[in-house]
């Protein structure tokens, strides 16, 4: 422990993705833990940054809410996926969709005050809640398939709760919430006067008949709500660090004032190279997610040929499976032995929740990589397990 660390920090020195990457590293396994994917994304976006690059246009600061040109091509994103409608002073720019979850808490809870996640989460939501000074109250998604339970919520909720923090496609469970899900999510919200915080930077990382829909399309749920968008995620350049924040005006002038301290500004070439994104055809994104369904098909098929039960994934990069059915106590057990024992890394889901009895049987897998590499790792997987 870093003995300068303020403390509410002290819970979040190190996070479970870099060591399980470190390992891997030092291993020689193969890592099918942190959500990256081992492909690179579309040349034209690819080609785009390029452009930008060779033309010194991102040598400089960009505005401090990000390019004009990548404001009016998120504003287009989300009248023509969502039929919302955004004025330009409803975006923000972001390093990351990170950078714009942070700056959301930071600029609209006050300490003391609690933000409402569900259980296991995104370990970012954690961080960035306690440097709020704010309260964490996590409620566990119910059931063998992992879906909210606003019953469980209303037992949860206190006086203090100001932001409801949702997430779908949701990591690290691959589950996307249903209309009924989100229609009861949002009533919730409304009861209670909430604020919401729709954490969608997997929003076109959907498969089958579980389409995406933001909460912010319900009814009584944009004015409260801040939706946050990944570049990195729906373009394949995670590295790049292109996110953005959307919403009301009131709500995102509070982030644009917080985000501004944080990074200041970031990606000027890359900004450019999302904008071309965004303004791909339809073909793109549907091809993206059977390229993805397939490798999702591919990993949960062996999963299961192996011994695991697995939750199917209806969005993200990530596969959620049992591993007591092997024999293993728990997933924190598996995910301990198999990068030494079978030279493949995994996530606990344990690692991501503030309640274990619920998430211990649980690992969660990455299918966002090569065919081969995922093959590899189930030829590895049967090695061990047979």
């Amino acid at each position: 422990m870093t003995d300068r660390l303020v403390t509410r920090m002290h819970p979040f020195e190190r996070t479970i993705f870099g060591e399980m990457s470190a390992l891997a590293t030092r291993l020689g396994a193969v890592n099918l833990g942190q959500g990256f994917p081992d492909t690179g994304g579309p040349l034209t976006v690819r080609q785009a940054a390029e452009r930008a690059i060779h033309d010194g246009l991102g040598d400089q600061y960009p505005p401090a809410h990000g390019l004009p040109e990548l404001r009016a091509a998120i504003i287009e994103h989300q009248e023509r996926f969502y039929g919302l409608q955004v004025t330009d002073a409803g975006v923000a720019v972001t390093t990351g969709a990170s950078e714009a979850l942070a700056a959301a808490i930071l600029a609209l809870v006050e300490p003391g005050q609690d933000v409402m996640v569900l259980d296991p989460s995104f370990d970012l939501y954690g961080a960035a809640i306690a440097l709020a000074g704010a309260g964490r109250v996590a409620v566990p998604l119910t059931g063998d398939a992992l879906r909210p339970d606003v019953a469980a919520m209303r037992a949860a909720l206190t006086p203090a709760t100001r932001l409801l923090l949702l997430n779908s496609p949701h990591n690290p469970t691959g589950i996307v919430f249903t209309p009924a899900e989100l229609a009861d999510l949002a009533a919730f919200a409304i009861e209670h006067d909430l604020l919401v915080l729709a954490d969608e930077a997997y929003e076109h990382l959907w498969f089958d008949d579980s389409v995406h829909v933001p909460i912010a399309t319900l009814p009584g749920m944009f004015e409260r709500t801040v939706t946050v968008g990944s570049g990195g995620k729906s373009f394949s350049f995670t590295g790049w660090k292109v996110g953005w924040a959307t919403g009301p005006d009131d709500l995102i002038a509070a982030v644009r004032v917080v985000r501004q301290h944080l990074s200041y500004v970031s990606g000027g070439p890359f900004q450019h190279a999302i904008t071309a994104g965004l303004r791909l055809p339809d073909t793109y994104f549907d091809d993206f997610r059977a390229d993805l369904a397939s490798k999702r098909d591919l990993l949960c098929a062996g999963l299961a040929d192996l011994g695991f039960r697995a939750i199917p994934p209806q969005g993200t990069y990530f596969a959620t499976t049992d591993v007591t059915p092997l024999g293993f106590s728990d997933g924190e057990e598996f995910s301990r032995r198999a990068p030494v024992e079978a030279g493949v890394v995994v996530i606990p889901q344990s690692a991501l929740s503030d309640h274990p009895e619920t998430t211990a049987p649980y690992v969660r897998w990455a299918f966002c990589k090569q065919p081969a590499v995922l093959q590899e790792a189930l030829d590895r997987l049967a090695v061990w397990l047979t």
